[in-house]
């Protein structure tokens, strides 16, 4: 026996537990949970260590590949004279042919970079291939291809597929509606509906439109959109979602907005916005790139002025445009993703790795982001004489069949101070007030203030109320027995995050959230940070590009489909990836594979070890290659001896690299 409860505002407080739709697990080995014996539900064990394998082992893999060919390059080709050889022995227009096809979609953006006036660090490698081809050494020239080729795939294999969120956001709107038409009901394309259409949803029906009720009542989870945890009793006049779903009970709708008008269609737009609309993060080699080029064609301008010597010319631009600049960001990125995936970090590309080096907002969803996501009994409170352990084991039996999350809350807590349930008679669900059952010969009705309203005066209850928890009343035969009082939990590892983050640098953090004033302010007290409240999606994203738009690196961290289009937009957006919507994950850059935000400082260390890991590679290029200018310049440095000095940097920078494999946990 099961029903599905329909509650009211429970104590016209917030309310404070999230189910989400659209919350799938990852595709994940499946880890079951199951029921005790009193009908509480465990949780089932957290997904996440075969993801991050998973993830992991290809990444290193990767890395391994790269570190082989770098070798090969250096022993076979520069050491054992492989590039003289090919020089000997092939054709030039042969060789010259394979450098530009191989290259053609390089040289192709750098062209278009330099369209735009823009210089990269694959300008820089480009001007190296040039003067290689020009003095006839193609062999150099297609090494120098092939390590940005390398270089390319490297960023490529890690980062995220942008349009899957937005694909996966139109998978979950509504395709059709059941509307009337001359008193017949007819279900139509959502593209058909218009505004002021009547809309029916039958019980357990997804609403395909906003709008506002004109009849019915209904149980309605509208978390996608408006983030607000617990379902709401919507009845006439009350305003209702695209996308959101109706239980125990039958609506009637006048549409005011649907498709792509309606507010889940402003999501997918805002996702999709998102993606194409935010600033490009400019790489710390493209910088270093900008500056150094100039620096470099003046040398080789000056040495071909003073010697009239076309070889020291292209000497210095072959030592000065090494492929070494091709790998000394991917190779970090390379061993600095595959390290993190190894300790439940997802990173879906270096670039995000150096925004949030650089980050200093934190903007934080609430429901199932800082709080569990689930209600807890936190308050037993016994007003008709009885003990704290009769009222829980009371409320408990007549909840024991109900699906409702405060019913799972109730059952929970009973189970936990080993109350023995009974079982219940003739349960039935109150639309809009609870539920009712007979539970040892009295009828006991477990539900919102609408059960008792006088209870409202209560000195205690109103404090309950007060302080944003969700209320329980608990009557047998019409009297008043006591009070439950229910709120979503901190996760317990919040506090000591924050304060690591804060230490970080990240100095601003505010809470957003969907959910009323009362419940956020609770929350944000707790934690000492300032909050936003009853926001829409639409609003996060604005707050976002604000901060944005005052020079701020921003980074979001959520799990719900109303949190994607913020976390789409921030420079990183990070996603509770164990517990959240696979469209937050998509959408985010960063995914955390176990429910500990613990990681979340961990990530904003391992981004500035690894933009320090980065500088270094530059760094000790720069430098190396500044000693082997200056030779090359007076004609000191043959053109193969400049090629095969290559070999100490591209060295340096797989050593150098290699240190982030270790913990990441660990700070430096």
């Amino acid at each position: 026996m099961s029903a599905r409860t329909g509650r009211s505002d429970a104590a016209s407080s917030a309310p404070v537990a999230e189910t989400k739709p659209g919350r799938e697990p990852l595709t994940l080995p499946e880890v079951s949970g199951g029921c005790c014996d009193d009908g509480c539900t465990v949780p089932a064990a957290a997904p996440g260590s075969a993801s991050r394998l998973a993830f992991a082992r290809p990444v290193l893999t990767l890395f391994a590949v790269v570190v082989g060919l770098v070798l090969l390059v250096v022993v076979a080709g520069e050491w054992l004279g492989l590039f003289e050889t090919l020089t000997d022995q092939v054709p030039y227009p042969i060789g010259l042919a394979v450098v530009l096809i191989g290259g053609f979609p390089i040289f192709a953006g750098v062209a278009r970079a330099a369209w735009r006036r823009k210089v990269t660090s694959h300008t820089l490698m480009t001007v190296g291939v040039a003067a290689a081809l020009i003095v006839g050494e193609w062999p150099v020239a297609a090494v120098v291809v092939l390590f940005m080729h390398t270089a390319s795939y490297a960023e490529r294999f890690t980062t995220e597929r942008a349009r899957k969120a937005v694909r996966e956001l139109a998978a979950l709107a509504p395709a059709t509606a059941r509307i009337e038409r001359e008193g017949t009901e007819v279900e139509v394309a959502i593209e058909q509906v218009r505004p002021n259409d009547v809309v029916v949803v039958r019980p357990g029906e997804q609403i395909p439109v906003d709008g506002v009720v004109i009849a019915g009542r209904a149980t309605v989870d509208q978390a996608a959109i408006t983030g607000e945890p617990m379902p709401v009793e919507a009845g006439p006049g009350a305003t209702v979602y695209a996308a959101s779903f109706a239980a125990l009970g039958s609506l009637r709708v006048r549409t005011s907005a649907a498709g792509e008008h309606s507010t889940f269609g402003k999501v997918v737009t805002l996702v999709e916005q998102a993606e194409t609309s935010r600033a490009p993060v400019q790489r710390i080699a493209d910088r270093f790139s900008a500056y150094y080029l100039p620096v470099v064609l003046a040398v080789a301008a000056l040495t071909f002025i003073l010697s009239r010597d076309v070889l020291a010319t292209a000497a210095v631009l072959v030592v000065a445009c090494s492929c070494s600049f091709a790998m000394a960001t991917p190779v970090a990125v390379l061993a600095s993703v595959g390290a993190a995936a190894r300790g439940g970090l997802l990173i879906k590309g270096g670039r995000y790795l150096e925004a949030l080096a650089k980050a200093d907002v934190l903007l934080i969803d609430k429901t199932g982001t800082l709080t569990l996501g689930r209600p807890r009994i936190t308050d037993v409170l016994p007003l008709g004489g009885g003990t704290e352990a009769d009222l829980l084991a009371l409320a408990a039996t007549a909840e024991r069949y109900s699906e409702h999350p405060l019913a799972e809350a109730v059952r929970a807590a009973a189970h936990e101070r080993g109350a023995v349930l009974g079982e219940p008679a003739d349960f039935a669900a109150l639309p809009g007030r609870g539920v009712r059952a007979t539970v040892q010969g009295r009828t006991v009705a477990v539900g919102g203030l609408r059960l008792v309203a006088e209870a409202a005066d209560h000195p205690q209850v109103r404090a309950l109320a007060e302080a944003g928890k969700t209320l329980l009343l608990v009557t047998a035969d019409d009297h008043l027995l006591g009070v439950l009082a229910a709120a979503d939990t901190l996760r317990p590892e919040i506090p000591a995050a924050l304060a690591e983050l804060r230490g970080l640098g990240l100095t601003r953090v505010e809470l957003l959230t969907g959910d009323h004033t009362p419940t956020a302010a609770a929350v944000a007290d707790q934690l000492g940070i300032a909050f936003q409240a009853d926001l829409l999606p639409e609003d996060k994203i604005a707050i976002v590009r604000r901060y944005q738009a005052a020079g701020h690196r921003v980074v979001m961290v959520g799990d719900g489909v109303n949190d994607a289009p913020a976390l789409a937009q921030a420079d990183v957006g990070i996603a509770m990836g164990a517990a959240g919507s696979d469209i937050a994950i998509e959408a985010a850059h960063i995914a955390l594979m176990r429910e500990d935000w613990m990681l979340v400082p961990q990530a904003v260390r391992l981004a500035r070890r690894t933009a320090r890991v980065i500088r270094l590679n530059i760094g000790f290029t720069a430098g190396y290659n500044a000693l082997g200018l200056s030779l090359a310049a007076f004609g000191l440095l043959p053109m193969m001896l400049a090629a095969a000095a290559q070999s100490l940097p591209d060295l340096g920078i797989l050593a150098n690299s290699a240190r982030l494999l270790r913990d990441p946990a660990r700070p430096r």
